[in-house]
């Protein structure tokens, strides 16, 4: 049996510029961060003892006669890529709710590749588990995702990722000195709104807008926040000058589509910001999910009464591992 742990992301700045549209006719950077919260993946081959030949538990339990009759998108498609037709017992956990803008999609997919590999006694590097899950969700999957949430996931940490030209990338990490680093994790309140949807199906807008050039003036803003985000965090500013930025990204990317532009949204946002934080955003391509301010400490309790919509708060801790092998046994 193999035991995968994944690290969800977090997306500081860049979020919106990481899709082959923009990137590969406009070099892009952004910051990504590993959160110390994990999808959990148990795989093992399944002996010939029982009526089926595969099971995969999720949401849902599948016991299926053929790997080829498997509905999960993600488990179909990495199996077909692997080719992989063998029976299997696949489990998955989550520390967070999936479809709620923590990229678990990619995250679900780098550690069921990683079990998978090593289930076949194969090594990958974190940049092969980012690549093979963009390629199976771009390509196989058609789905509209970006890349970041496949990279954080596999190479864990802080990350600085420069995307672009073409098709090409590469995820250098962003090391902060450990006191600062710690300062910057008190300051981010993560919390949960309740409301689950699908990143695929909010970013085809944000896509066919990048392709008709609607938002290209939001997009370089966007790219302009984050070098200077990056200059900010290299400087080792103070939090308060990052939180500003990070509402000026925000500001930008509700203008990417129609479902962020949601005034429900927004109003979370601004409650946030009325009641002490510097700034805010809803993570991922939209619908609903995880927000998250950077705001002093001092005023976090505040922010949390003034926003009885947000059902759970999440403390808030940096990974540096990356997706791993916690446990590994060949019976």
């Amino acid at each position: 049996m193999i035991i995968t742990r994944t690290p969800y992301r977090l997306s500081l700045f860049g979020g919106g510029t990481d899709y082959p549209a923009w990137f590969s006719a406009n070099p892009s950077r952004l910051i990504g961060a590993a959160m110390a919260r994990y999808c959990y993946i148990s795989i093992r081959h399944l002996p010939p003892f029982f009526e089926h030949r595969s099971r995969v538990v999720y949401s849902q339990i599948e016991d299926v006669f053929a790997n080829t009759e498997i509905k999960h998108p993600g488990v179909a498609a990495s199996l077909t890529f692997l080719e992989i037709s063998g029976g299997l017992e696949i489990h998955h956990d989550g520390d967070l709710p999936a479809r709620s803008g923590i990229g678990s999609s990619s995250t679900f997919t780098v550690g069921l590749l990683l079990g998978l590999y090593a289930l076949q006694q194969k090594a990958v590097t974190p940049a092969r588990l980012a690549r093979d899950a963009i390629f199976i969700e771009q390509n196989m999957l058609n789905e509209s995702v970006g890349i970041q949430d496949q990279i954080v996931s596999a190479f864990g940490g802080l990350r600085i990722i420069n995307m672009g030209p073409e098709s090409e990338w590469t995820a250098n990490p962003f090391i902060l000195p450990r006191q600062y680093r710690s300062e910057l994790e008190s300051h981010i309140l993560l919390g949960y709104s309740g409301v689950s949807r699908n990143a695929s199906d909010h970013a085809s807008e944000k896509i066919s807008n990048i392709k008709s050039r609607k938002t290209e003036a939001e997009l370089i803003e966007i790219q302009q926040i984050t070098e200077a985000a990056i200059e900010l965090f290299q400087d080792q500013a103070d939090i308060e000058k990052i939180g500003f930025l990070l509402k000026r990204s925000w500001d930008a990317k509700t203008r990417l589509s129609s479902v962020l532009a949601d005034s429900k949204f927004k109003d979370i946002v601004d409650i946030g910001l009325r009641n002490g934080a510097w700034g805010g955003k809803l993570m991922g391509a939209g619908g609903g999910g995880f927000f998250y301010f950077i705001a002093p400490p001092q005023t976090h309790d505040k922010i949390k009464v003034a926003l009885p919509q947000i059902k759970v708060w999440v403390p808030f801790e940096l990974d540096s591992g990356g997706a791993q092998i916690i446990f590994s046994s060949e019976h």
